[in-house]
């Protein structure tokens, strides 16, 4: 990625506030929220971009990965990256550890990048895992699981959870502490995450420390309200929603099943402590709300984060100053004091 990608989006965010109000446009306020409106003048410029309908997952890769060069800013400093190779359900699959410059934390966050299980990589998440290493001070291990079309469901998942035992196993290689070691991830990361947390207590295998599902996709079955209100013009669409379902899950019998599905799991109970964001401009909002509350009725510790003047997918929208900046401290921060 060169200087002027990263950063092409600097020159906007340098505005004065008052002139970017009026760039984004009048306020948009949906079911009693009112949009950001730093993140309203970044969804007006994506909507101004061309938007191809979405056939080919290799063409989709690569305006995603395109797109995502425009809005991370420059890269955070971390004290190194390291490109390694973890276990799949099936073979090795690539991954990326990030070391912080300071801390002596021994915590570590095994990371899923989102991207609907078939556009996001190590490359589109670069940014993010950087500056969650670099500010909670912890370690991170992104994982490239296998995607679809080419590998549909429960594939992902699968590599998921085999990665996270493996970074269990090898705490002392990555030089972290095996009861520090937690499992996150945004979006279609997240719904792998929530699946790892409920798979390894279903299987007797090591659980981890925290689960952080952010902005999570939860049912691949039912729809709720928010696909309604959300369905156009807020960065995930319901073309986008529909699209990666269908090339996860060609086979839709597989979608109730909780390994796809994890909000339809029938027992909750004995799972991580967690961390879940829904955002109040998201389509995937209500699931997200729908089980933090079941994971609160089953007994289980959460600290739920809704932000709702955000937007699907703010977590790496580092470029955008305010409130979606302070959603990464509150996410940072509270990765911070659990892994100590």
């Amino acid at each position: 990625m060169t200087a002027i990608q990263a950063n092409a989006l600097a020159p906007l965010y340098a505005l004065p506030a008052a002139v970017r109000r009026r760039l984004a446009g009048a306020p948009i306020q949906i079911d009693g929220n009112t949009l950001d409106p730093d993140l309203q003048l970044l969804v007006r410029v994506d909507n101004l971009l061309p938007h191809t309908t979405k056939t080919d997952a290799a063409a989709a890769r690569v305006r995603f990965k395109n797109l995502l060069k425009l809005i991370p800013g420059t890269p955070v400093d971390v004290q190194r990256v390291t490109e390694l190779t973890v276990r799949g359900a099936d073979g090795q699959l690539g991954a990326r550890l990030y070391v912080p410059l300071a801390g002596d934390s021994r915590g570590l966050l095994v990371f899923f990048h989102g991207g609907g299980w078939v556009v996001g990589d190590l490359d589109t998440h670069d940014a993010l895992c950087r500056a969650i290493a670099a500010d909670a001070g912890i370690r991170v291990l992104s994982v490239d699981y296998r995607r679809a079309p080419e590998a549909p469901a429960p594939t992902a998942a699968e590599d998921a959870i085999a990665a996270f035992t493996w970074a269990v196993d090898h705490a002392e290689d990555l030089n972290v502490d095996p009861a520090l070691i937690a499992v996150g991830g945004d979006s279609a990361g997240g719904n792998l995450a929530a699946v790892v947390a409920q798979q390894t207590v279903r299987r007797g295998l090591p659980q981890p420390a925290l689960q952080v599902l952010l902005y999570p996709a939860l049912d691949l079955v039912a729809r709720r309200p928010s696909r309604d209100l959300f369905a156009e013009g807020f960065i995930l669409t319901e073309d986008d929603i529909i699209w990666y379902r269908d090339l996860y899950t060609p086979d839709p019998t597989v979608r109730p099943d909780p390994i796809v599905s994890p909000l339809r799991a029938e027992d909750l109970t004995g799972l991580p402590p967690t961390y879940l964001t829904t955002a109040g401009f998201d389509p995937l909002r209500d699931e997200g709300i729908e089980y933090a509350k079941a994971l609160a009725s089953a007994g289980n510790t959460l600290t739920h984060a809704h932000h709702p003047t955000l937007a699907h997918g703010y977590a790496s929208l580092l470029t955008v100053p305010g409130t979606t900046r302070e959603a990464h401290t509150h996410l940072t921060n509270h990765l911070r004091a659990a892994l100590q």
